[in-house]
């Protein structure tokens, strides 16, 4: 099928003879046309079918060209429609008013019909064109935004940088999954890799909505943190309501998957640095003690627990029920105070 048969274009002119010479000189070129005699049909129909190209009369009664494309310009649903206008009107100033009210082209009647195809399938062209590199700038922000907070995104589209901050009041929170290099040996590739992805996305999902970020996997574990890069009052309890949330998801897919896994969750609040890291392949990370620290409060928790520190329990206060397991020896941290969160504990 020809391209062209796939184009909607919409005529608008109250003169019938003008309606049926524009839809028989369309129709030969292998275009889709439809038809409206006054502005406030021609509305009806761009919001509707929304056509590839409006070829638009100017002299019409009740509504004329100008007052139709100020509409169709001020509704987003038909703003980028491009507009042609076809009028008798064609002094100098008409055709300036015609552009200035947003209209991509201008042609004077009389027409000929070869001038108006020529124009319409420019426009149609450039009308793809621009179309296709909007279908890449999106493609290219998601792309962005799945490897980066959307603020930090959003700062390295407009400035072309992203400068590294410190944060005085975060909480962080590791997980891993037990026995995974086990399960590597067992299980095919692609399933391994679903897994993971089935698993991940799950968390993700969990941690926007406790206004918690995922800041990387590292294999099977998953890192995240609640007060960066925006930060947040009440961190500690988001992560860890989150961190309840992440132990539920699995729990209920251990129940229908044949696959089985359990996890360990360990987390703790102080201080951190975050900042873009690379500069052709854009890492967001975090560091700092505090990072250290919750790492090793997962190495230290236990399979299904959620192991916290003494700092993120004084955060949470009574908010939260708490398990004291004293203090405890970290690779690297010495004793370090760890609460296990109660095991039967669930928000309301």
């Amino acid at each position: 099928m020809d391209a062209r048969a796939q184009h909607r274009i919409l005529i608008v002119d109250d003169i019938e003879e003008n309606l049926k010479v524009l839809t028989e000189t369309l129709i030969e070129e292998g275009f889709y046309p439809l038809q409206a005699k006054n502005g406030e049909r021609a509305l009806q129909i761009a919001k509707k079918a929304q056509p590839d190209l409006i070829l638009l009369d100017i002299k019409m009664p009740d509504m004329d060209g100008f007052e139709t494309i100020a509409v169709l310009k001020s509704d987003p649903e038909t703003a980028e429609i491009p507009v042609i206008f076809i009028s008798a009107l064609n002094q100098i100033e008409d055709k300036v008013k015609g552009f200035r009210a947003g209209a991509v082209d201008y042609v004077s009647k009389p027409f000929q019909k070869e001038e108006v195809i020529a124009r319409v399938g420019t426009h149609l062209k450039l009308r793809s064109a621009q179309q296709a590199v909007e279908a890449e700038r999106e493609k290219s922000e998601r792309l962005l935004l799945s490897i980066l907070p959307a603020s930090v995104a959003g700062e390295l589209k407009n400035t072309g940088k992203s400068a590294p901050q410190f944060f005085s009041d975060v909480t962080i929170l590791f997980s891993d999954l037990v026995d995974f290099t086990e399960q590597t040996v067992k299980l095919a590739p692609e399933t391994l890799i679903s897994e993971l992805n089935d698993l991940f996305s799950g968390f993700d999902r969990i941690m926007a909505e406790h206004g918690c970020e995922r800041i990387k996997t590292i294999g099977d574990a998953y890192f995240a943190a609640c007060g960066i890069p925006e930060p947040k009052s009440g961190h500690a309890l988001s992560m860890v309501h989150a961190a309840l949330a992440m132990s539920d998801f699995l729990a209920e897919r251990n129940r229908k998957s044949p696959i089985r896994w359990e996890m360990r969750i360990g987390i703790h609040s102080g201080c951190a640095v975050a900042g873009i890291v690379g500069t052709k392949k854009y890492i967001y990370d975090v560091f700092g003690d505090t990072v250290n620290t919750a790492s090793r409060l997962e190495c230290a928790s236990l399979p299904g627990r959620i192991n916290i520190s003494g700092e993120t329990a004084a955060l949470l206060g009574s908010a939260i029920p708490l398990e004291n397991r004293g203090e405890i020896g970290a690779k690297g941290k010495g004793p370090i105070p760890m609460y296990f969160v109660a095991e039967n504990y669930r928000p309301e």
